[in-house]
């Protein structure tokens, strides 16, 4: 195994511990906290690197009609319109707001978790 791979590994796991985290308290607690927000900027950071890592791994340019790239980018796009909407819920929004905003993030997870199972799968029998 490379280094390489072996350092984009580790960002991509990184992602996936943080934004679960972040994810998870706040459906547990159904309220969304400022702590949140941070965990899941820092999973999107860590997702970032990650796939900048793979990229300079992979042969060939940036090709969305892969079904790993693209699932991959729709994930990264939530992940990034799911932070800044948190943060703007933190911000702006009603304590309702705040109390809802759980439903959304299982979502982005559970898409988010797709290009990361089919990542490992490629990884294994690519």
């Amino acid at each position: 195994m490379s280094f390489s791979l072996i350092i984009s590994t580790i960002l991509i796991t990184l992602a996936l511990i943080f934004y679960s985290l972040g994810v998870w308290s706040e459906r547990i607690l159904k309220h969304l906290n400022p702590w949140h927000v941070v965990f899941f900027w820092v999973g999107f950071a860590f997702d970032i690197s990650g796939t900048w890592a793979m990229h300079q791994m992979a042969n060939g340019p940036f090709d969305l009609s892969e079904p790993h790239t693209l699932t991959g980018q729709i994930a990264l796009w939530l992940m990034l319109l799911h932070a800044v909407w948190a943060t703007w819920v933190i911000i702006k929004g009603s304590e309702n707001v705040r109390k809802e905003f759980h439903r959304f993030s299982i979502i982005v997870w559970i898409i988010w978790l797709v290009p990361y199972f089919g990542g490992m799968y490629l990884g294994m029998h690519g």
